[in-house]
């Protein structure tokens, strides 16, 4: 049995297990994709302390080099149920394996909010993506359409703009919901072009995205392309965890001090409810929820022998 388990290896749990392997702790990350979380998908991090610019793999790197040098644990798991509320914790794989531990941190993040128009299930893969940094190569030269109208469209459009041919920028509101920096950037691209007040209601093809139904004040408009990036906002990745007490939105209910309601069940990072949502955000919740699950483990361990004795 672990001492700690994080569920999720971004910055929140990278974070959580410095902390707690520091103090001596038996600790395991359980992580469904790749180490470092989201920051893997982002080209340039320039407001993270101590780095004037630098790419997101190489934070995601940098991050967990320092973990593995203090000893940690790590597997790649898709954690899909749990059962929290017992002094012995137990969280269970998509494949069926059972992790048994004595005190968890749930680091999981946020998932890529869906589209839910037609076609979008059916082109996964085939031209419907939700990584721009991911999939962007295969498009080169290629006209791609992007949807979103915060932050990550933003980037989304300013990043395919120096891949592709030309790129449509797909807004459901008269506005963009993204930092004026992101937003003014766009008029010194001109493969760039924004439609306002404009959703996407049916992607079409055959056996790759060919096509896109767009809708605009009751009137559709059909556009070729040939990928659409879905970038539309993000929700808590928290399905697995029923028992912890969540708000109307899905996010774990926990103030800074990153407790929940169950003993021993700490939250960390995107999937809590918070103001900010930021790498130095998650980084700082991982050390504060490492610091409380240290003091639980130690209490644990002197509770028990105790009660053996």
């Amino acid at each position: 049995m672990q001492d700690l388990i994080i569920v999720g290896g971004g910055p929140a749990g990278i974070s959580a297990a410095i902390y707690a392997l520091r103090a001596g702790i038996d600790t395991l990350i359980l992580e469904r994709d790749f180490y470092g979380g989201k920051m893997n998908y982002t080209s340039e991090i320039a407001n993270y302390p101590g780095f004037v610019n630098i790419k997101g793999v190489e934070l995601a790197e940098n991050m967990f080099e320092c973990a593995k040098n203090l000893g940690v644990n790590f597997e790649y798991s898709d954690i899909i149920s749990s059962n929290l509320s017992d002094s012995v914790k137990m969280l269970v794989s998509s494949n069926g394996k059972e992790y048994l531990c004595k005190s968890v941190i749930i680091a999981t993040g946020l998932k890529t909010r869906s589209l839910k128009c037609k076609g979008e299930e059916k082109f996964k893969g085939r031209g419907v993506s939700y990584c721009a940094t991911c999939d962007g190569f295969f498009f080169k030269n290629k006209k791609v359409i992007v949807v979103g109208g915060g932050n990550t469209a933003l980037e989304d459009a300013l990043y395919l703009s120096g891949i592709c041919k030309e790129v449509i920028l797909v807004v459901r509101k008269k506005f963009f919901r993204g930092d004026k920096i992101l937003s003014d950037s766009l008029k010194n691209h001109d493969n760039i072009k924004v439609m306002f007040e404009t959703v996407v209601s049916e992607i079409l093809g055959d056996k790759k995205v060919e096509k896109v139904i767009l809708s605009k004040n009751n009137k559709k408009e059909e556009i070729f392309t040939d990928a659409v990036f879905i970038a539309i906002g993000q929700e808590p990745a928290n399905n697995a965890f029923s028992e912890v007490t969540s708000n109307d939105l899905g996010y774990f209910s926990s103030d800074e001090s990153c407790i929940t309601n169950i003993e021993g069940v700490y939250v960390a990072g995107d999937c809590r409810e918070k103001i900010l949502r930021q790498i130095v955000t998650a980084v700082s919740d991982g050390a504060v929820a490492a610091t409380a699950a240290v003091k639980f483990i130690k209490n644990y361990k002197f509770k028990y022998a105790h009660a053996r004795n």
